[in-house]
């Protein structure tokens, strides 16, 4: 039986994603977000909530970029530090001594030793409620070469991205593969022709 628990989003997994910006003086900031995701195949769009009162949301707002930087499972001590503390109080690329690098194609950082980081253009702005979603077009993709696969694909195994429990306040590391998308379920239409 299963019991209502109110109103709530427990969506699990949550990604433990660095939103990469820059200050007002032009420092490298990040802010750890788990309310994002991809969002459009084409163009390709990946979105991120954030709170219009956090230093982060004036930095999109006013340069209309970003970058999404998805930490591996030896570095979740370094992504934490960015959802501990504001940038307007703290060089947390100093804190955590990680490497901002200037974007090719954005006006944000990237993160240099995450596997994976995204810059993004800002394209759309939707206010929701107690956040705004900023809607970025992926205009470039940086993946570590030991982290693709032989198809020149993100390896989730070689990445080894952090997953983010909200609803605890924990995180996880990804588990095995349990079964191939989009051929598990084939068997049900193959029993529905007999």
């Amino acid at each position: 039986m299963k019991k209502d628990i109110g109103t709530v989003t427990p969506l699990y997994p949550a990604p433990d994603l660095i939103v990469g910006t820059y200050n007002e003086n032009g420092a490298p900031n990040g802010m750890a977000a788990a309310w994002g995701g991809v969002c459009c195949s084409e163009p390709p769009c990946v979105a991120v909530a954030v709170r219009k009162e956090r230093h982060t949301y004036g930095a999109i707002s006013r340069r209309e970029a970003f970058t999404v930087n998805i930490p591996s499972e030896d570095l979740v001590e370094q992504a934490d530090l960015f959802g501990l503390c504001s940038g307007a109080e703290h060089d947390k690329f100093a804190l955590t001594k990680l490497t901002a690098v200037k974007g090719t194609k954005v006006d944000a950082p990237t993160i240099e030793e995450f596997p994976i980081s995204m810059e993004c253009r800002l394209i759309k702005t939707v206010e929701i409620g107690s956040h705004v979603q900023f809607i970025g077009e992926v205009v470039a993709c940086w993946v570590d070469d030991d982290c693709l696969d032989e198809k020149g694909s993100p390896s989730p195994e070689k990445v080894r991205p952090v997953i983010f429990m909200p609803q605890s306040g924990r995180y996880y590391r990804m588990g095995s593969e349990i079964a191939r998308a989009y051929k598990a379920g084939r068997k049900f239409l193959e029993e529905e022709k007999r």
